[in-house]
């Protein structure tokens, strides 16, 4: 473990840890465009001689209870980033931090005023021709991902949906399930009521301490892999911005995290069908525009069934779920997700966008803008090719779901074959 030079490299960057200076995170360059009380709206600058080439603008939407830049962590292991090059007009939602004054901030303010604010403004302001397209393509990441979809569902009416298509990365829908958190939010002893009467706001501390307790050997585990792999300058500092993130966290404004307890966990009113927002329905079944989930299949947070259940739901004609390895967090931030889960997402919106020839918005194509896309990879292709289900480990292109499925069972053929002739050559032998 510490013989040879990658031995002495990594005891001189354990040793020099503490003073080792620390990677500074979330710095693509991007303007403020709009702020309200503690949350702020950012587009990500554009590189000189690089226009945007897409008519749809990109909102990005965090969790609520995390910092924004998990999604512009450190170069090359930025998402926004990565959009930004490809083309896309990125926006994002900082969400500040909440004060003692924010304990009466409800549900309703937060998923109804403050998104649909924030929608408002990317879908005026984003694209290669600003607002010509009216309406903005949404990714949402974890918690922002559900925040998207009750939205989505309340403002499903096609006169007043600002939302092109919606990308969510491990965002539950489904609360009523075997994970960890619903046992404990399902306890009759659980009292959300009282840690908001207590605190205002549901601290992060408390959070944090859920999360971790979801694997309390997790700390542990992260350990020994930053001390097997501190040898490796790029792992190391990769390692401490995420870690820095991980720790970086924001409290639950208190009434809005009263309801998210009672309606989504311990009611499961999106499944029920009886979510409520601003006194508008949220039916998940009233959504129809495209829609890609990706859930990780080791994800301790979100399970990935409460994530792709969404696909089941919802009356969108072009639809997928997708199911991909990885973690919670390393799945998306990962220098892997650049070359798998970054290009599908893209691949997503370019096949969402409307030719700038078209004057209709009401069925997206499976065409990508006039504008030049030669560097875009091709994108998903959902409705024409018929995938609407769900795929698993699916990166590269997407083919039809027929040949998934056929792929599927030739494997289950090979795998029976190669069972079975062990079997013969036994019998013969003893023959």
């Amino acid at each position: 473990m510490f013989g040879g030079g990658e031995g002495a490299k990594r005891i001189i960057n354990l040793l020099g840890l503490a003073a080792r200076k620390k990677p500074e995170v979330g710095i693509t360059p991007s303007d403020v465009v709009f702020s309200e009380n503690k949350w702020k709206l950012l587009r990500y600058r554009r590189p000189e001689g690089k226009p945007v080439r897409f008519e749809t603008p990109l909102l990005l939407v965090p969790s609520l209870i995390n910092r924004h830049y998990v999604m512009d962590l450190v170069p090359q292991k930025s998402m926004a980033e990565w959009l930004v090059a490809q083309g896309h007009d990125v926006f994002c939602i900082d969400w500040g931090t909440p004060g003692p004054e924010d304990r009466y901030l409800t549900f309703d303010d937060i998923c109804d005023g403050y998104l649909g604010r924030a929608l408002r403004v990317t879908s005026k302001m984003g694209g290669a021709t600003p607002g010509r397209r009216g309406k903005a393509n949404v990714l949402g990441y974890c918690l922002g991902g559900t925040l998207a979809v009750i939205h989505a569902a309340a403002e499903a009416r096609p006169a007043g949906n600002r939302i092109a298509s919606l990308a969510l990365l491990a965002a539950p829908v489904a609360f009523r399930d075997d994970s960890v958190l619903a046992a404990w939010t399902q306890n009759p002893t659980y009292d959300p009521g009282a840690i908001v009467d207590a605190f205002g706001n549901a601290p992060w501390q408390l959070l944090q301490g859920a999360f971790q307790m979801l694997r309390p050997t997790l700390t542990l585990a992260k350990t020994v892999h930053m001390v097997d792999r501190a040898w490796n300058d790029e792992f190391l500092d990769g390692f401490l911005a995420l870690e820095a993130w991980g720790n970086d966290n924001v409290s639950f404004p208190g009434q809005a995290f009263r309801r998210y307890i009672e309606e989504l966990y311990r009611k499961d009113a999106l499944m029920e069908g009886t979510m409520r927002l601003s006194g508008r329905s949220a039916r998940m079944e009233d959504i129809h525009c495209p829609v890609l989930a990706v859930s990780f299949e080791h994800d301790n947070i979100v399970p990935w069934k409460s994530a792709a259940v969404l696909v089941d739901r919802i009356a969108s004609k072009e639809k997928l779920h997708v199911k991909l390895p990885g973690g919670h967090v390393g799945a998306v931030v990962s220098k892997s997700a650049a070359k798998g889960l970054w290009p599908m997402l893209s691949n997503f919106f370019v096949n969402c966008e409307t030719p700038t020839t078209s004057t209709s918005t009401s069925t997206p194509t499976s065409t990508p803008t006039s504008t030049s896309t030669s560097n875009v990879p091709p994108p998903l292709h959902l409705r024409s090719n018929g995938l609407n289900g769900h795929a698993q480990k699916s990166l590269k292109p997407l083919k039809t779901l027929k040949t998934l499925k056929a792929r599927a069972s030739t494997r289950t053929a090979k795998t029976k074959t190669a069972k079975k002739v062990p079997a013969k050559r036994k019998s013969a032998s003893t023959k």
